[in-house]
């Protein structure tokens, strides 16, 4: 909006002057929130349709999220771009002062460009991908999205965690979906003097009558290994494959059938024992 007052102009003719301006001004302003939203009911269509065709094209969720954060923002610039001409303002300066600041910025907040990067990274070398149940920077759960300058995680109790990609990708990841299959360790701590081959039977037949467990595979066996003399117990290690998805709920299954089954076949859990020495007050010590 411009407008220019001469000297000596009148009273009348300098009122009619602003009065003009002022109703261009709220044209314009009118136009450009007119615009903006309609716009951005444009911008959520066009999401929408490209959203739709690569579901169609079963392009992989972790470039998918990445690709519509993209457009997002990219369709979002060029909007504020359009309105901001519409107000009447220069554009050209407006993307110079644009650059300008983002240099600024840029530099004052250069990890943006190291989560941008390592998203970049992280959807090309794919240390994980949409979907897969990861631990990393002290989290663990589900990746929900990979976007340009972070990742969506929802933990098992159904939290979301936001982690920039920068040190995502730069730090440890605990990938637990990488591999199609997950051994399970349970620990069983049974008493001294238990005879070790009938607890191993009884172990191995849980994991026998248990359908999650792979079977009859030399590369998945079905274990049973004494662990460790503990204090109080002889500790062993049952083992046993599933597939990724039924880690848990094979966990859990295992757990109760060990609770109930070892104590109906005679094997007892030991409690914490300590032997006391009594020793007489003339020093000597009876047997």
């Amino acid at each position: 909006m411009e407008f220019k007052l001469e000297k000596g102009m009148a009273l009348d003719e300098v009122i009619s002057i602003l009065t003009r301006s002022i109703v261009e001004f709220c044209i314009h302003l009118v136009v450009a929130v007119l615009v903006f939203y309609g716009g951005r009911f444009l911008i959520r269509k066009i999401y929408n349709i490209v959203s739709r065709l690569m579901t169609k094209r079963h392009v992989d969720a972790s470039i998918m999220t990445f690709v519509l954060s993209g457009v997002q923002i990219v369709l979002y610039f060029l909007l504020i771009i359009i309105v901001v001409g519409i107000l009447g303002l220069e554009t050209s300066s407006f993307i110079a002062l644009f650059a300008s600041a983002g240099v600024a910025i840029g530099m004052a907040l250069s990890g943006m460009l190291q989560n941008f990067a390592g998203g970049v990274l992280i959807l090309f070398l794919k240390p994980y991908k949409v979907g897969d149940y990861i631990e990393a920077q002290g989290f663990a759960g589900t990746v929900k999205a990979i976007k340009m300058f972070n990742t969506e995680i929802t933990t098992p109790d159904n939290k979301t965690i936001i982690i920039p990609n920068g040190p995502l990708f730069t730090g440890s990841i605990n990938n637990y979906s990488f591999q199609p299959r997950r051994r399970v360790d349970w620990p069983v701590g049974v008493a001294y003097g238990t005879d070790f081959e009938h607890a191993k039977s009884v172990l191995l037949s849980i994991l026998e009558a248990n359908p999650n467990v792979i079977k009859d595979d030399p590369t998945a066996p079905m274990v049973v290994y004494l662990k460790e003399m503990a204090d109080s117990s002889v500790v062993l290690s049952l083992r046993g494959w599933v597939l990724e998805e039924n880690y848990w709920p094979t966990f859990y299954a295992v757990n109760e059938q060990i609770y109930k089954l070892l104590p109906e076949n005679g094997i007892e859990f030991p409690f914490p024992q300590l032997d006391v020495h009594m020793i007489p007050a003339d020093g000597s010590a009876d047997a």
